[in-house]
């Protein structure tokens, strides 16, 4: 039995290193595909926009252990930073999204549906967050110029303010809330 390794990941790291203290890995998803039972993956404090899809597993005596170098200074996201924003009308603003950025999965498309889902309205299953609270999906670009609060949103007074409209795929997404998030990619599989 080979002797367990520590793999070291910095997000900030200028280049693609070998996953030691001094040339860590850039990507979480790298230590990913080589870790073995019993090794562990120290990541330092960071952004890292991935999907994290490990090559091995751990046994019950020799796990296979992620953790950040600091209690919560990691954040591992599926989502991308949305800039470039413009005001369309009023308090509405809009972006244009290219598809590209989805790769092979497009939330945006995919529909709610299933034998728990009762509502009469069609949504999709990617959301769209507006400084860490999401935005609810509107039917239309209507709707949100009526900067009318979302009936279900959980918080009514939050939900009265600027509206942002984007249109990803076939879904339109209105909030009444300046960093816009939409997850591109599933975090884990």
């Amino acid at each position: 039995m080979s002797k367990a390794k520590v793999y070291y990941v910095d997000a900030s790291a200028h280049r693609q290193g070998d996953g030691s203290k001094d040339r860590p890995f850039k990507h979480i998803g790298d230590a990913a595909k080589i870790a073995t039972a019993g090794d562990e993956v120290v990541v330092l404090p960071g952004i890292y926009r991935e999907w994290v899809c490990p090559v091995n597993a751990g046994t019950k005596d020799a796990r296979i252990t992620y953790r950040s170098k600091e209690p919560l200074g990691a954040v591992i996201t599926g989502a991308e930073e949305v800039k470039n924003w413009k005001k369309y009308k009023g308090t509405t603003w809009t972006v244009s999204i290219d598809n590209s950025i989805f790769g092979a999965y497009n939330p945006y498309i995919e529909k709610v549906e299933g034998d728990w889902y009762f509502s009469d309205k069609v949504r999709h299953t990617g959301a769209v967050f507006l400084n860490d609270a999401m935005m609810y999906e509107a039917d239309s670009l209507d709707e949100c110029l009526k900067a009318k609060a979302d009936p279900y949103s959980w918080d009514q007074e939050a939900s009265k303010y600027n509206s942002l409209w984007s249109r990803t795929g076939t879904g339109q997404y209105c909030t009444r809330t300046s960093a816009v998030r939409i997850p591109t990619k599933r975090m884990l599989r």
